[in-house]
């Protein structure tokens, strides 16, 4: 309910599928990133889209698909990485989306499994023709520092990252 008037079935299921195709969309980065298509991962975001990794910043798809296609990348593919993306929170506004989750890089080295990075993961989308995209995504790691907890409680808000 909005104020007196009740809100239509379709009006929510129109609100429950924007936040599945947003949480699908999101889900696919860990799959597609530790299956090395750098094509698919670039296109999650929009062409202008950025990706803001604490001291990494990504502007547009050509920069993405060229870090997932590096040396260093492929090296974590070849040695075992999974990029675990947790459940979003997600707030919908028109055409325009916030979401917030965590996320685990986890590596095999050594014969074992380890958490190299656990993040803040706070992300901007936009409704296009072709579904929503990634217009900003930010990483913030969770070491202490007070940002990257207040990035996720802005993201749970639907607030931007303040980027």
């Amino acid at each position: 309910m909005s104020g007196d008037r009740p809100v239509s079935v379709e009006a929510r299921l129109a609100a429950l599928e924007d936040e599945r195709d947003i949480a699908r969309m999101m889900a696919s980065y860990g799959p597609l990133v530790d299956g090395g298509e750098a094509d698919g991962v670039a296109a999650l975001w929009a062409p202008d889209g950025v990706y803001d990794i604490d001291a990494i910043f990504l502007a547009g798809r050509e920069r993405i698909r060229e870090t997932v296609r590096s040396p260093a990348h492929q090296g974590w593919i070849r040695q075992g990485c999974a990029h675990v993306v947790g459940p979003p929170h997600v707030t919908v506004t028109g055409d325009e989306a916030v979401a917030v989750c965590h996320s685990l890089m986890v590596v095999h080295e050594a014969g074992r499994y380890t958490v190299r990075r656990a993040t803040a993961n706070h992300w901007r989308l936009r409704r296009t023709e072709s579904g929503w995209q990634v217009v900003t995504r930010t990483n913030r790691i969770l070491d202490g520092r007070p940002d990257s907890p207040g990035l996720l409680v802005r993201g749970v808000r639907g607030e931007p990252a303040g980027e």
